[in-house]
């Protein structure tokens, strides 16, 4: 017997919900082309459009330490990092057209503040270190999201994050390298490397989203074989897997609540969730200044996208004569 189903459009019917379902339980994987309920199609846009938002915002607090970079082999690693934050944010912005959404659609729910992008890209880069630190702890985070992600049901988004995982991965060691190697320097250098530890270690478990019990939308994307883990356990993977290698690298992780139960999992203290919120809502960090940037340069590009669209136009009237 069908259970009642909130999430049943009135167009849609139980019938077709449950068959659906049943793909999703059976491991397939649903394409552009194929029916889906309007929810699924609705958080898919949201969720998409938001992981694209952050892949481009997220080139700004790097991009501006590329031409403050201490070696040419450190500033070309950068500029091939943020080069390929762009390219992500390319493939994401495609996944969500295949649903129906429009790449104008989104660049205006972005610089109209209607849509979110990942928080963590509001904090101050305040040292070199901390482009390390980023690419140890936030790409570290995000390839443990992403990792999961690569698995989703819908076939455009996961195929887009199989790639992208892969290019993060890179970032992440190289985050990681960066790190060890001034953690193991002179004493400016562990300094500036703790200092950077000290500000990114709690948005770092921040990003990885609310508690379940606080997710409203982590119950419907599960059912739905979008999200194939929780919140709160991928970040219990992410700090299993970096709290240890922190504490190898002579590093001390700002938290006197951590510690590792019965069972080897490292635990850690209570999370600020009013700066987690605050810092969304632009209350605090560089909210206001990430969107102006990016406003500038959307308007900085007009005269290409005028100059695409008048080569289109052309070719279409060529074609049609």
């Amino acid at each position: 017997m069908t259970q009642p189903n909130s999430h049943i459009a009135p167009n849609e019917t139980a019938e077709q919900h449950a068959a659906f379902e049943a793909r999703i339980e059976r491991g397939e994987k649903i394409e552009a082309g194929d029916w889906m309920p309007a929810e699924y199609r609705r958080q898919l846009i949201r969720m998409i459009s938001q992981h694209a938002h952050s892949e481009v915002v997220g080139m700004l607090p790097e991009g501006e330490w590329i031409a403050s970079a201490p070696t040419l082999k450190r500033k070309t690693i950068l500029m091939a990092k943020v080069q390929d934050e762009a390219g992500h944010g390319q493939y994401l912005y495609h996944a969500a057209e295949t649903l129906g959404a429009t790449r104008e659609g989104m660049i205006d729910a972005l610089l109209t503040r209607r849509a979110k992008y990942s928080s963590i890209f509001n904090y101050p880069t305040m040292s070199w270190a901390d482009v390390g630190m980023i690419g140890w702890l936030v790409d570290g985070a995000a390839i443990k999201n992403q990792t999961m992600l690569a698995g989703a049901s819908y076939g455009p988004y996961s195929r887009a994050m199989v790639r992208i995982c892969s290019e993060e991965t890179f970032h992440h060691k190289q985050g990681k390298e960066m790190i060890v190697a001034y953690a193991q320097g002179t004493p400016a250098q562990r300094e500036m490397a703790q200092d950077a530890l000290n500000r990114w270690w709690w948005p770092a478990l921040m990003m990885l989203g609310p508690h379940d019990a606080d997710s409203p939308n982590t119950g419907i994307m599960s059912k739905w074989g979008v999200k194939l883990k929780t919140n709160d356990e991928v970040r219990q993977e992410f700090i299993n897997e970096h709290a240890p290698e922190l504490l190898e690298a002579g590093l001390t992780i700002p938290d006197p609540d951590l510690h590792q139960d019965e069972k080897g999992n490292w635990k850690h203290g209570p999370i600020n969730w009013d700066e987690f919120w605050s810092v969304i809502k632009g209350e605090r960090g560089l909210g206001q200044e990430r969107l102006a940037t990016r406003q500038a340069a959307h308007d900085d590009g007009a005269w290409v996208r005028e100059a695409l669209q008048a080569y289109t136009d052309r070719q279409r009237a060529v074609a049609a004569d």
